[in-house]
């Protein structure tokens, strides 16, 4: 090993390359911004942990032009998907939520995309082949973050190759860590966690069985989820619709290796059947939390993904808002590094974001509060009237219960930015934030809606490259100011005109400026007095307190 160090250089540094960090560098590269991506495992996935591609990450994939990639993976499209309550698959049958297969399902009405089920084993690899794809991104895997420091306009961080032991040192303008719950990068900025750091210990069982589709009466389901004497204990998911399973054991800290071990008992009590043949691939214990950070970053050095919030698995909201930090510190990156982005732009990460984390970190633990509210089910296995009483009144409950973490159209494309301090307000009231249920809206700081174009496009793929100012209706007014205003600063600005009376009424003023990440910055049915002051506002120039409008 040489006795000094090489130096090498980057815009910015990722560390970690889970899907977030992934997520990053392609909405960096895309962005035409150089990153250099660190991750200390080699990239192979042996347990799955997500399974489902939320909503909005699906509609900022097709911004990346990855969608259909997505959809190629090898999860079965003509599986069922529908969710069913059981004391084991081959028990006594509970309750059933009924979804459709990938192939039957229809994109809702407010989105140009569907979810898709897309477990880790394929959207990791798949994530790390299309930043390949772009030569602006230095990927690395098996190497280690040592240590790093500020100083001045710069992070500079020591790495290590972990296959050859070779030492360099990395000097960034910016950071950002995506590196997990045990997140190196946010324990070095002695960043506290808020909130409940263990709701429980889990085990999760990856295995594999051919058999288990055609043995036993249930059907097809994403998720098995199962009830036994001391109430919910686990759940069978799906993870290609034919041959590979994960099993999530409800556990405790003294407990939980040991349901590693056993991981076969486990597996067998999760089937019902002792004939069922299977394979287990691998058996991972974690901690469930209920966990954001103080502050999403310090300095030039941020966080995103799971090193700034840790939420149980009910509902799939991790790595899906983990997307939204992406994409969200993306295009405020972009707008410093082109010299466009004012001082307070990056201040607005943690001000928009952090919110959010709370906000699906304690959705996320109400769901599964829920799965834990039935708690009287001592004769729930017996072949007795009894026992099908209960089964009965169990089901029912669950069933009531459980709603809110299958369906989450409110939690996925609802989140606003409350209070941004890049966002104009305009003095309108929010409508209620509720996990079901979305309500499309250009009010500042929610996600501009969708409706299809004339010409087959979604107004959603107008958003991205810079900032839009739509002008909607039969006669929109001049807004050559604006675009006068963002020229001098450098700001990119696009003019869209759209005179479809359905859209204008759907965008509810004749002006929307929107945002690079698909958000609403502005809105009004006529010119503001100053728009340069909107400019400055929105990319981050305007002085704290200032209102612009």
């Amino acid at each position: 090993m040489d006795s000094v160090s090489k130096k090498v250089e980057t815009p910015v540094l990722i560390v970690g390359a889970g899907p977030v960090g992934l997520g990053l560098a392609l909405e960096l590269s895309w962005r035409g911004i150089p990153c250099m991506l660190l991750e200390q495992r080699d990239g192979t996935i042996k347990t799955p942990k997500l399974g489902a591609i939320g909503l909005r990450t699906m509609e900022i994939c097709r911004r990346w032009g990855i969608a259909e990639r997505i959809r190629q993976t090898p999860f079965r499209r003509d599986y069922g998907l529908n969710m069913v309550f059981c004391t084991n698959i081959a028990g006594h049958f509970l309750a059933r939520h009924p979804y459709p297969s990938l192939e039957e399902d229809a994109a809702p009405a407010e989105s140009p995309e569907k979810k898709w089920r897309c477990p880790q084993l394929w959207f990791d690899p798949l994530l790390s082949q299309c930043v390949k794809e772009y030569d602006s991104v230095d990927l690395r895997y098996r190497t280690r973050v040592d240590s790093f420091r500020q100083e001045g306009d710069r992070v500079i961080t020591e790495i290590t190759d972990l296959e050859t032991g070779r030492q360099e040192t990395v000097i960034a303008q910016y950071m950002v860590g995506c590196d997990g719950a045990g997140s190196t990068v946010r324990n070095q900025l002695d960043i506290g966690m808020e909130g409940t750091p263990t709701l429980d210990h889990s085990a999760a069982i990856f295995f594999r069985s051919s058999a288990l589709l055609a043995s036993h009466d249930k059907g097809e389901a994403e998720r098995y989820l199962f009830f036994g004497p001391k109430g919910f204990w686990g759940n069978i998911s799906a993870m290609d619709g034919r041959e590979l399973w994960r099993l999530t054991v409800v556990s405790n800290a003294e407990q939980v290796e040991q349901v590693c071990r056993d991981a076969d008992q486990w597996v067998r009590r999760g089937i019902g059947r002792d004939d069922v043949p299977f394979e287990v691939l691998s058996a991972l214990p974690w901690r469930r939390s209920q966990l954001t950070a103080k502050r999403y970053g310090e300095g030039r050095v941020f966080l995103a993904g799971d090193s700034a919030h840790t939420m149980s698995p009910t509902g799939g909201f991790g790595m899906n808002t983990g997307m939204g930090d992406a994409v969200d510190l993306g295009w405020k990156l972009e707008a410093m590094l082109k010299g466009w982005g004012g001082p307070a732009l990056l201040d607005s990460y943690s001000a928009e974001r952090l919110p959010i984390g709370v906000r699906n970190v304690n959705a996320s633990a109400h769901n599964y509060f829920a799965l834990k509210s039935v708690k009287d089910c001592a004769v729930i296995e017996e072949s007795s009237a009894q026992g099908e009483a209960l089964r009965s009144e169990v089901g029912d409950a669950i069933a009531l219960a459980t709603h809110t973490e299958w369906e989450t159209l409110g939690i996925h494309l609802g989140y606003r930015y409350e209070n941004s301090p890049i966002c104009v307000p305009d003095g309108s009231t929010a409508d209620a934030d509720s996990p079901r249920f979305y309500v499309p809206t250009t009010r500042p700081g929610h996600r501009a809606p969708h409706a299809w174009l004339a010409d087959g496009r979604s107004t959603l793929d107008l958003f991205g490259r810079g900032f839009v100012l739509l002008r909607l209706g039969a006669t929109p007014p001049d807004t050559s100011a604006f675009s006068a205003a963002a020229s001098a600063c450098g700001m990119p600005l696009t003019v869209v005109d759209i005179s479809s009376p359905a859209i204008a009424g759907l965008y509810e003023r004749a002006l929307v400026l929107v945002r690079p990440d698909g958000h609403c910055a502005w809105r009004g049915d006529a010119m503001p007095e100053n728009p340069q002051q909107i400019i400055d506002t929105v990319r981050g120039v305007a002085p704290a307190g200032h209102k612009a409008g």
